[in-house]
């Protein structure tokens, strides 16, 4: 469906900041050179057809993509540009940017939903109408623009109103027909290349686009200047202009289920992150991922209650670390998990969550938090049974040192430690265990003539076995 809402682009970040912003920048400053570099199979020539893709969610990095490409076929003195489309649909902004590009083109532009099995929904819709040549390939369909809300209803009135008017205009543009293209709107209606072809919605079926080329070939478009320019497409040369580079990558990431494996694979990394403190690389990805999946979200046409069923599986299965066995928790976690990816999109428009992906998502997660982090978790509450079996031991100190508190190596493990003095204890000497309190040790440093010919602080992690 369409996208009433753009806000839904500006996300919460998550996690340390400070970490964030470090991976981010190093992401953006190793692939900078690759953000703006299109790939073009040929140099474009006078006379050639210069085709572009419309291929998944309609974002700001597709509209960009082609509003620009249809500024290069002019450029470049091209006969047409080509659009071939396979789309769900997208934002609303985007979408005005695409057709607002088309419409204003001072060079022809071709659209063509293919190969069969391709459809232009909702955004693709409009983008489809806009085009001077409007063509589709057997096997395909148009249609299913009602827009709506992040709640899956549909829009308010003004918004369907305002949506169907505008559908209604660029009919009209081109002569096709304005009642059948305005039900896409109001009525959500969804209809074959035969049926669109019958009712006048579109110029021609294709089977390949070659065919489109020559069938195309002579016509006359008027463009939105009012230049009337007749088509000489039969045997010119086509070029290719893909995004490339960063910008391709983005879009990619923008996939229904990608965004439903990156929200589970940065909750469970964060939850990780957040059990076993210390190390960057599972909370920055973690952060990352989910800000990925939240924006991906906002692009696609997802559902409230897709939403909120996750959002109660993530806490379900939170809750059940703290409570005995895989139990009811454990359950209804992984239920919601399974209803919430099923409901997550709104499936009319052709956008789902694979349902392989979602039951090797489903497993994945209930075995994350019933056995790694249940372990993790009984490893850190494990009780120390008898305090004298630590306390008299001697380690080293590591990190930075003791200042008075820091970091301790006693017996191959790590503990937090404070010198019972408050003097500090430098990186690299020894102490010895004088007390411990819940988790924290009590320690003094060991003067030189105590040490003896004992072991190095390499040796600490095999004293006491």
């Amino acid at each position: 469906m369409w996208r009433i809402s753009d806000t839904e682009m500006t996300t919460t970040w998550l996690g340390p900041a400070a970490r964030l912003t470090t991976a981010l920048a190093l992401v953006v400053v190793g692939l900078s050179t690759l953000m703006f570099s299109p790939a073009v199979a040929q140099s474009s020539a006078d006379g050639s057809i210069l085709r572009l893709r419309l291929d998944g969610v309609v974002d700001p990095f597709m509209a960009d993509y082609l509003a620009n490409g249809i500024a290069d076929a002019t450029d470049t003195g091209s006969a047409a540009a080509l659009i071939e489309i396979d789309t769900p649909g997208g934002l609303v902004s985007s979408t005005r940017e695409i057709t607002q590009a088309i419409l204003n083109a001072e060079v022809p532009v071709l659209c063509y939903v293919a190969p069969s099995g391709a459809r232009a929904a909702s955004a693709g819709s409009f983008v489809l109408l806009s085009c001077d040549i409007a063509a589709m390939a057997p096997g395909t369909n148009v249609g299913a623009a009602t827009p709506v809300g992040i709640d899956g209803a549909v829009g308010s009135e003004k918004a369907v109103n305002d949506a169907a008017a505008s559908m209604r205009a660029i009919a009209e543009e081109h002569d096709r027909n304005a009642d059948v293209a305005e039900s896409f709107v109001t009525d959500a209606v969804s209809i074959s290349a035969e049926q669109a072809l019958e009712d006048g919605v579109i110029d021609q079926i294709a089977p390949s686009t070659q065919a489109l080329l020559d069938d195309a070939d002579g016509e006359t478009v008027t463009l939105g200047s009012g230049d009337e320019i007749p088509l000489a497409t039969a045997g010119a040369p086509i070029v290719d202009r893909s995004m490339g580079g960063f910008v391709g990558f983005l879009h990619t990431l923008l996939d229904p289920t990608l965004a439903f494996i990156f929200f589970w694979l940065g909750i469970a990394l964060i939850v990780l992150e957040l059990l076993v403190p210390g190390h960057i690389f599972s909370g920055t990805i973690g952060t990352v991922m989910l800000i990925l999946a939240i924006v991906s979200f906002g692009v696609l046409p997802v559902q409230l209650i897709g939403i909120l069923l996750l959002v109660a599986a993530a806490v379900l299965l939170i809750i059940e670390l703290n409570a005995p066995g895989f139990g009811f928790f454990g359950i209804a976690g992984t239920v919601c998990l399974l209803f919430g990816g099923w409901f997550l999109y709104d499936r009319a428009g052709g956008v789902a969550v694979s349902p392989g992906v979602l039951l090797g998502t489903a497993i994945f997660v209930g075995v994350f938090f019933a056995v790694v982090l249940r372990k993790v978790l009984r490893v850190r509450r494990k009780p120390v049974t008898d305090a004298n079996s630590i306390v008299g031991r001697t380690g080293v100190a590591i990190g930075a040192g003791l200042s008075p508190d820091g970091i301790v190596r006693v017996s191959s493990e790590e503990w937090r430690a404070v010198s019972e003095d408050g003097s500090p204890i430098p990186a690299g000497a020894r102490i010895q265990v004088t007390a411990l309190n819940g988790l924290t040790l009590s320690v003094e440093g060991v003067p030189i003539e105590r040490e003896g010919a004992g072991a190095s602080p390499a040796d600490e992690g095999r004293e006491h076995r």
